[in-house]
């Protein structure tokens, strides 16, 4: 029985959470998500080479498990956006890393090595999503990490911009838009 009402769940979550991405963004293009990450033979030094010959600023990799609710959430209502995957285009490279999965994959140091190595021991993943920002060195950006979904697709892009702006150098995502949230109220 908790298996039906659980796919019942899912299923009725998966329209309501396509439709209302639909509904809130009008004039938005809404793609699959598969669209916002690039393909990748999971060699992450190929991967820089093709961010380096691209002009990009770094590499975007998305930590995620097959069941997780939150990256759902994040795949069909922030990254299956065109304005999210456009912007984050211009700047990065964009892998998607199943964090369980024990295929075989290149690091930035040229170790080979499990996806679930990379991200349970390389990486401290424990929860999904995690998306985290490297530089072209393979370095993670000071303040690259972020743990959790989004609240909507525009604190997403705010994210993007902390990165490309290179605010995460002297604050952290969290007070970045606290002060930009303090910034508008005080223009009111």
């Amino acid at each position: 029985m908790l298996r039906v009402i659980w796919a019942f769940w899912l299923i009725s979550g998966t329209w309501l959470q396509t439709v209302s991405a639909e509904a809130l963004s009008p004039g938005v293009e809404i793609r699959g998500s598969q669209a916002f990450f690039d393909e990748s033979f999971l060699d992450l030094q190929e991967e820089l080479d093709l961010a380096k010959e691209e002009g990009k600023i770094g590499i975007l990799i998305m930590f995620e498990i097959d069941d997780c609710p939150f990256c759902y959430r994040m795949k069909h209502t922030v990254l299956n956006r065109s304005d999210v995957q456009d912007y984050f285009h211009s700047y990065f490279r964009i892998l998607s890393i199943n964090a369980e999965a024990r295929l075989e994959m290149t690091d930035f140091s040229g170790e080979m090595l499990t996806l679930k190595e990379f991200s349970l021991k390389r990486n401290r993943v424990r929860a999904t999503p995690v998306f985290q920002f490297y530089d072209l060195q393979g370095k993670l950006f000071k303040n690259g990490r972020f743990i959790g979904a989004t609240t909507d697709a525009d604190e997403f892009l705010l994210l993007g911009k902390y990165f490309v702006e290179q605010h995460n150098k002297d604050i952290s995502f969290f007070r970045f838009r606290r002060s930009l949230k303090e910034t508008a109220a005080d223009g009111l």
